[in-house]
């Protein structure tokens, strides 16, 4: 129906206004405390096969890494192929230990290692939120790794050299929003996971954590996100900052791509912006490393010319 000429429908003016405004007005439902941990963990990005348009959260996106291509689980309440028959203490142990329901070892391509750091409560209402979604009875797609990798039994050395789980304690000596940023940080968006190089056996590089890498998830080249002025973020104001984690807008003018697109669009976007406030207090606040990420092929004129660090 359409209201104008030759419609057979005439609403003098002021009748619809006060028509209008006389409709009740929804209300702005506040997020759940599960739906906001789930927007700043970034689990619709990795758990949703969207290049082959997958049913959301149902897993099977591919993850390509230089030990083999990982394909995501099914994070559906699906009682066969996804989450839906785990309990409490399942989903916890999942996240702080990195050990299956059955009692198998997860890659550390699943973030485990910084997702240990969440608090117990956030947990349990992240799963209240995943219980409520529609459940997929979609098979999850085997790893395709070399044939040691697929040796889970050798996760536990790996865990014993470089894993350290634990909930984030807060520092006594900063504010509640840098607190509030670290925990988003480290622990939720789990930042260093894909903004730090790593060493011959996937474990992070101390050293250089947040200070990007040219081996990113997919084979992207992932930026330096501490405040080094040269090579990081270290120009940005933190307003520019946060709006880009808002927006992806860059403070040039251009719109960020690639993975940190998803990463903004299918999470970060969602939450408030005091939440993204404290995540750029939190990086602003970190060591300047000077960590050159772009490739070598790349010339030095074409370098200066870079702004965005996204880009």
């Amino acid at each position: 129906m359409r209201w104008g000429r030759g419609s057979g429908w005439r609403v003098p003016g002021c009748y619809l206004a006060i028509a209008l405004l006389a409709m009740p007005v929804a209300a702005a439902q506040t997020p759940s405390r599960g739906e906001l941990v789930f927007y700043a963990a970034g689990c619709a990005a990795c758990h949703t096969d969207v290049d082959n348009h997958g049913p959301p959260l149902a897993g099977g996106r591919a993850l390509e890494t230089p030990f083999g291509t990982f394909y995501s689980p099914n994070i559906t309440p699906d009682p066969v192929h996804g989450i839906g028959a785990w309990s409490d203490e399942d989903f916890v142990r999942a996240l702080r230990d990195g050990v299956a329901p059955d009692g198998r070892q997860y890659h550390p391509v699943f973030p485990y290692t910084s997702y240990t750091r969440m608090r117990r409560e956030d947990m349990l209402a992240l799963k209240r939120y995943l219980f409520s979604r529609q459940p997929v009875a979609r098979p999850n797609r085997p790893h395709a790794l070399p044939w040691y990798l697929s040796f889970r039994p050798l996760l536990r050395v790996w865990k014993w050299l470089y894993f350290e789980p634990g909930e984030y304690q807060a520092s006594v000596d900063k504010s509640p929003r840098w607190n509030r940023g670290a925990y988003l940080v480290q622990a939720l968006g789990h930042c260093a996971e894909c903004h730090s190089p790593r060493n011959r056996l996937g474990a992070i590089d101390a050293r250089l954590r947040f200070a990007g890498t040219r081996d990113g998830p997919e084979g992207e080249t992932v930026p330096n996100i501490t405040p080094d002025k040269q090579t990081g973020i270290g120009g940005w104001p933190r307003g520019d900052l946060a709006y880009f984690l808002q927006t992806g807008a860059t403070p040039d003018g251009d719109y960020t791509g690639g993975a940190m697109a998803e990463v903004i669009d299918a999470g970060l976007s969602h939450l408030p912006v005091t939440e993204l406030q404290a995540i750029a207090d939190y990086l602003r606040s970190l060591e300047p490393i000077h960590h050159v990420v772009e490739s070598t092929e790349q010339s030095s004129s074409e370098r200066a010319r870079r702004k965005d660090p996204w880009d």
